[in-house]
């Protein structure tokens, strides 16, 4: 009796790629269940991609445990615990233990805790490249949820339109969809500057070039403002005759998508303009904006050395807060009805410390921001020069960083996009203090 040979199914090269990166597999999760609909009508509050993210930090717990390993250097260790002395002091300070105990574990979670699990799974400059890559994946899937909200009028209203491109976040949280997108464009067009073969470097060019429409559509100025400031950072960092090149196509790409095929120009316009008459003639969410800047400078006079405590800004907001004032923004379109969304932070994440935590916690959190930047663009100009090829991992990492520190004149943590970025300063924290020491590649795995 002749059998017949079994086939051979070609299996052996994707499961050795996922068990390649399953270290990673948490962090991508976590990323991934940022693309679940944010729920509506509520304000806050913890969501499935927060719950993960204290599992990795527990699931990287228990791996250091097991295979006995060195956690963090004691550089890392500084540098990423620096935050928790400014925290402590103002959770003292709160008004109450739970507002403390809430206010000190969102922090810690978003700025030490996320970040050092990230930087401890991250094993070399591959896995780097691997969650890079998810960031950009990610934008791409937001991106065009949100272009297809613009095209079909399903968006959060903007002028009395719902056109305005949020993605999965829902209107409560206008910001979510243009970080991630922000997000995945700085980490495009760092891998399409600095990747050492073409074909990624043209595909990663490409996402960066697609990228550009939702964040236009996002209608969100500061995320406009970052990105600008951060591409171009990030293109002098690359080589002044690269950046001379990229800046061609993307002026070239910006006249034919808005010019040529007329992609809300008006509306994108008239926006942009805006930018330059924020002084002159301000709109309610601005003014909105500059009164609860000066009311947290005003809580800041007050309590200069440890503010007011955490989640004491919007306890202390009317006492402090001129009549220009409204009583919220309004929110509908994108499924949800109209409501008020109340006021509760500047929108300035530098404010927002100084006036909870006062200068003691600006200069810890702050401190530790500017170590990572002096250490990832350290190891950018080492990398430079020994030719060692993490070049695209150093500019992922420093136009990350760059692109949030200036993003933050113009907002704060809130909302779930918020732990997506407590894993970008895990991959920026990797880099800095890391991954810039690698001499050379490691080998393929």
């Amino acid at each position: 009796m002749s059998h017949s040979p079994a086939l051979s199914l070609p299996r052996r090269v994707p499961f050795t790629y996922v068990t390649s990166i399953a270290p990673l597999l948490p962090v991508i999760l976590v990323i991934t269940l940022l693309a679940l609909p944010a729920a509506q009508g509520t304000d806050g509050g913890a969501t499935p991609a927060d719950a993960v993210s204290g599992l990795v930090v527990l699931y990287c717990a228990i791996r250091l445990v097991r295979e006995r390993r060195r956690p963090l250097s004691r550089t890392a260790a500084v540098v990423l615990g620096l935050p928790v002395t400014g925290l402590a002091v103002a959770a003292l300070g709160a008004s109450s233990p739970a507002a403390g105990i809430g206010g000190l574990g969102r922090y810690l979670q978003i700025f030490v805790l996320v970040p050092a699990a990230v930087v401890l799974l991250i094993r070399d400059r591959r896995d780097f490249r691997t969650l890079a890559w998810a960031f950009v994946a990610f934008a791409l899937f937001q991106g065009a949820v949100g272009v297809h909200q613009f095209v079909t009028g399903t968006g959060a209203s903007y002028q009395g339109e719902e056109i305005r491109a949020v993605g999965t976040f829902g209107p409560a949280d206008v910001m979510g969809m243009a970080t991630v997108v922000a997000f995945g464009l700085m980490c495009a067009l760092g891998l399409a500057l600095g990747s050492a073969t073409a074909r990624q470097r043209a595909v990663a060019a490409g996402c960066a070039l697609v990228l550009l429409v939702p964040l236009a559509v996002s209608f969100s100025r500061g995320a406009w403002i970052a990105t600008a400031a951060g591409c171009a950072l990030q293109l002098v960092l690359a080589g002044i005759r690269r950046a001379v090149k990229v800046a061609a196509v993307v002026a070239a790409s910006a006249v034919i998508l808005v010019g040529g095929l007329g992609l809300g120009s008006a509306m994108l316009q008239e926006r942009i303009s805006s930018i330059t008459q924020v002084t002159n003639a301000p709109d309610q969410s601005v003014t909105d904006r500059y009164t609860m800047w000066a009311a947290a400078t005003d809580m800041w006079s007050e309590h200069p050395l440890t503010g007011v405590g955490l989640k004491g800004f919007p306890e202390h907001r009317d006492g402090h807060a001129s009549l220009a004032l409204s009583s919220g923004s309004d929110t509908e379109g994108a499924g949800a009805a109209f409501r008020k969304q109340p006021l509760l932070s500047p929108h300035n994440m530098y404010l927002l410390v100084l006036s909870e935590q006062g200068l003691i916690g600006l200069l810890a959190l702050g401190g530790s921001w500017l170590a990572l930047l002096v250490c990832g663009l350290r190891g950018l100009v080492r990398t430079r020069r020994s030719a060692s090829g993490g070049l695209d991992c150093a500019l992922v990492a420093c136009g990350l960083l760059i692109w949030q520190l200036i993003d933050f004149l113009y907002a704060d943590i809130g909302g779930p996009a918020t732990v997506l970025t407590a894993v970008a300063f895990g991959i920026v924290a990797w880099w800095a203090l890391v991954g810039a020491d690698d001499v050379a590649e490691t080998p393929a795995r």
